[in-house]
């Protein structure tokens, strides 16, 4: 093993780069490297991917973060520092870290967390944008070097390194830089910056940045190709040598080597339903559904006693007791707080535990419908039941779960929005300078194609190649455009997606605070699955806030409980209950076909609400 590069951001440093993880894998490995680093900027949101590309192509994998600290002098301004974890313990740090600065109260949390177990943390300085090397380019070696000793005392022997780089405008502080390790015996690695894969990468980073910021860019004045991409062993390695600088080369060798992580997946991380004193999760949950099957069904025969013990003790061989307890917890709130529930839908409706439950409000049995399609002993898969509620009262379900299991026990699940075709042509020609009439022409040339790409819009539309291809400013904005396709652009809440642990979760996944009392977490979904944990589906829909208003409001005119899962709600009493709330102004229908859908309501016709709704 050669040169290891240890510093690298990708597509997840929002609008700073437009390196996928797989390319970025995929690049390194086609020129030879052996291990590769990935250091966003303060988020650990790739790591689980980057984690799996590595182990697919073969490449060590060093996870680690460019994290923003407060500065030693200034502390009002972040500089960041390269954290690297030797071990999954120094990860898991890691995660912890990057959840505290995403608070808005961080600075204390932070020098406490720099203050206690970083024994399993690599720190090295991040080049251009350090506290320590902007007090030297400054000359201010003074304050340069008690900045370096308070992070020498920071961390353990051998765990801090300076990091000397070779891009041009660092050269002048290589020898300080150098002198300030042998002085205090602090080692000293060489470091390269890679921002983007390649040198003709640096214009469509460049516009990315300018997106984020919201200006403007003159592509005349911009340089087209820069040094921060990730050269081939050979170049870097020649690049220290000239400066005599081989010592630094082997240095990042042996902190690859001193890296040793391996990300657990597929682990079973459900969370533990708080059972009454004394009684296990699996004989609350029998007693539970044998109470439910009486008040389902007064009668019933033999088929739906031997159903029950079948799907009950399927459910305890695969470890889902509590889940189901969960579940029921939830809907069990939501009855009593008279939030009106779905009717239950996909594959769960086969099951007669989430029937006697109330979780799910068909027969499974009347239907033969099959248990096998929810939960199979012979794949193990975990159970997914879509939870619906009405859009208004949604949150408030969220808080009681948050309440119930902890705020550090539950967070909402992160998604990505990205740039789509006409997004990135749009965000392209606004930074170069074009009039949103101008913009616009390049948008209204992409076909109205879902999920289209530019390569295969510049194929189908006669328009856009006349365009693109007109002049020369317009080829390098339609190639540009091309590049930051599909980068992720901001960070968003998955619309369902809600992941309950029995364990702080900043222990298995970094999180980030948001505007709610909800954290967020930094994996998508995808990841969070992979990991193993549970990950629950509390939708929101405004078909169920106006069918509860009209249930709440009739059953007030009636002065009874409306239940719609039981209460006779085709037959003409209750009719004239509905017409007479409405004459009277209680409640208005926000579709006239509403109606219609309350004359024949019952559980099969959440179908009919949800179509005269759309």
């Amino acid at each position: 093993m050669s040169f290891v590069h240890l510093q690298a951001i990708s597509v997840y440093s929002l609008l700073q780069s437009t390196t996928s993880l797989e390319k970025l894998v995929q690049n390194a490995k086609e020129k030879g490297y052996k291990a590769i680093a990935l250091t966003d900027y303060n988020y650990l949101h790739g790591q689980v991917d980057f984690y799996k590309q590595c182990v697919k192509e073969g490449i060590k994998p060093i996870l680690g973060v460019q994290l923003d600290l407060p500065g030693v002098f200034n502390k009002e301004k972040k500089f960041p520092l390269v954290l690297i974890a030797k071990n999954y313990k120094g990860y898991q740090k890691l995660m912890a870290l990057s959840t505290e600065y995403t608070k808005e109260e961080k600075d204390q949390d932070f020098l406490k967390h720099l203050q206690s177990e970083m024994e399993n943390i690599i720190a090295i300085t991040p080049g251009e944008k350090g506290e320590i090397e902007q007090l030297l380019l400054l000359k201010e070696d003074v304050k340069a070097e008690k900045v370096f000793l308070h992070w020498k005392n920071t961390f353990s022997k051998n765990q801090f390194y300076l990091g000397i780089q070779v891009h041009e405008n660092m050269q002048t502080i290589i020898e300080p830089l150098s002198k300030l390790g042998s002085s205090a015996k602090v080692p000293v690695t060489a470091m390269h910056d890679v921002k983007y894969l390649h040198p003709d990468d640096r214009f469509s980073c460049r516009v990315l940045q300018a997106i984020a910021t919201n200006e403007q860019i003159d592509p005349e004045q911009e340089e087209k190709e820069g040094e921060y991409y990730l050269p081939t062993p050979e170049e870097i390695e020649d690049k220290f040598n000239k400066l005599n600088l081989s010592s630094l080369v082997e240095e990042t060798v042996r902190i690859a080597d001193s890296v040793s992580i391996e990300l657990p997946l597929n682990q079973k991380l459900l969370p533990k339903y708080p059972t009454p004193p004394g009684t296990e999760s699996q004989t609350y949950l029998k007693t539970l559904c044998t109470e439910g099957l009486q008040q389902r069904l007064s009668h019933f025969d033999s088929r739906y006693q031997e159903r029950l013990e079948y799907e009950l003790a399927v459910i305890h061989e695969m470890g889902f007791d509590d889940y189901f307890l969960i579940v029921w917890d939830v809907m069990h709130f939501a009855k009593n707080a008279g939030i009106l529930p779905g009717a239950g839908r996909g594959s769960a409706a086969g099951s007669l535990v989430a029937y006697v439950l109330h979780i799910t409000h068909v027969d499974p049995i009347e239907y033969n419908l099959l248990f096998e399609r929810f939960l199979n002993k012979e794949r193990y898969n975990m159970p997914d039941i879509d939870l619906d509620f009405p859009d208004d009262r949604r949150d408030e379900v969220l808080r009681y779960v948050k309440k119930r299991y902890g705020t550090d026990h539950v967070a909402q699940i992160v998604t990505f929005g990205t740039l789509a075709a006409k997004m990135s042509l749009r965000d392209t020609a606004r930074v170069l300078g074009l009039s949103p009439a101008e913009a616009g022409k390049w948008s209204a040339a992409i076909p109205n194609q879902i999920g289209i790409r530019l390569a295969e819009a510049y194929k189908q539309s006669p328009q856009l190649r006349k365009i693109a291809d007109e002049s020369v400013r317009n080829k390098l904005l339609f190639e540009t455009a091309q590049k930051i396709e599909g980068v992720p652009r901001h960070t968003s809440t998955h619309a369902a997606g809600v992941v309950i642990s029995d364990r702080p979760l900043v222990e298995l996944i970094p999180l980030q605070e948001r505007g709610n009392d909800l954290y967020l977490t930094q994996y998508p979904m995808g990841n969070i699955e992979e990991i193993g944990l549970l990950k629950m589906d509390f939708l929101g829909l405004k078909n169920l806030t106006i069918l509860n208003n009209a249930v709440q409001l009739a059953g007030r005119e009636a002065h009874q409980s409306i239940d719609v899962f039981s209460f006779p709600m085709n037959d003409e009493k209750t009719m004239e209950l509905f017409q007479k709330a409405d004459t009277n102004g209680i409640f208005q229908f926000e579709s006239p076909g509403i109606k219609n859908v309350l004359r024949k309501l019952g559980p099969e016709s959440m179908e009919d609400i949800a179509a005269v709704n759309a």
